[in-house]
């Protein structure tokens, strides 16, 4: 009994010391990767004739250097097209990409330049704060202005500054009334939905609005381009799409920011495990060739 416990302890000792040595290899494999990219060994011969080896020479310019730790590796990225733009300039804090995401899973785990937290429902101020706490970027809240009208708005976007948000956002039903009532509650940016082209721009930002969001589907780059055109130096964000030519076209056409929807936690949820059964398999296949 005594020799079949230190036999047992000998094998988990051992195993536990390869696996340390496993991930501590990764760990510097992957900080190397990520700091400056593959590097390929060069081999050159001295005037000696002697063999040396060197590696490539890395491009200081564009590497950018980027850390990541052992768990914390796999995030959900924004897509690269997104910096193409200009970005919008908030306390003196670049703006290019906006998560359009209540979920506290994925706001902890992306590399959005901020989060759009608008949903679907009344706003309430214990989901803007556990987003806000949650949150590690700026976060830009939804306070109503479609079914949630009049003092409750004024009332949710103090309580959003508050709890330190960026911003706030107000839906495109919203009064201009009552766009000024909240304009001149808060201290921070109003960012009014555009939906349509028939919104009068000019308007929105006499009584108060400081940034224009357009959600227009699939006009959304008409009707950017529009407002571009009549209003030069107002900040745009706008809805990019799910592809990078949306994304692109939404930019070239005047849009500062673009918010992008991220997929469900269920969809990368799946994609992972549909990655361990790949995984798994390759090594039952490794094994069984091996016997």
């Amino acid at each position: 009994m005594g020799e079949d416990r230190d036999i047992i302890k000998k094998d988990v000792k051992e195993i536990v010391e390869l696996l340390a040595d496993e991930l501590l290899a990764e760990n510097q494999e992957r900080s190397r990767e990520h700091q400056y990219g593959a590097v390929t060994p060069v081999v050159e011969v001295k005037e000696d004739g002697t063999p040396e080896i060197r590696e490539a020479e890395i491009n200081r310019e564009t590497v950018m250097p980027s850390i990541r730790t052992r768990l914390r590796h796999n995030i959900l990225e924004m897509p690269p097209e997104i910096r193409k733009a200009s970005g919008i300039l908030i306390y003196g804090r670049r703006i290019k990409s906006l998560c359009f995401t209540t979920d506290l899973a994925i706001i902890k785990n992306c590399d959005a330049d901020a989060i759009f937290a608008v949903y679907p429902f009344t706003p309430q101020q214990s989901i803007s704060d556990a987003i806000i706490k949650a949150a590690s970027v700026p976060v830009f809240t939804g306070v109503g202005g479609g079914t949630t009208k009049g003092v409750r708005t004024v009332a949710l976007a103090r309580d959003s500054e508050s709890q330190g948000a960026m911003g706030v956002v107000l839906n495109a039903p919203i009064s201009n009334a009552n766009l000024r009532a909240v304009s001149k509650a808060v201290d921070i940016p109003v960012v009014i939905t555009v939906i349509n082209e028939k919104t009068s721009i000019r308007d929105r930002l006499r009584f108060g609005a400081t940034i224009i969001n357009v959600a227009g589907g699939k006009k959304t780059p008409e009707i950017v381009r529009s407002i571009r055109k009549n209003y030069p130096e107002v900040p745009i964000i706008a809805t990019g799409g799910k592809n990078p030519e949306q994304i692109l076209e939404t930019i070239n056409a005047g849009a500062n920011a673009i918010t992008y929807t991220p997929p469900s936690v269920q969809e990368l949820f799946s994609d992972m495990m549909d990655r361990y059964r790949e995984q798994r398999e390759k090594e039952l296949s490794k094994g069984r060739k091996k016997k």
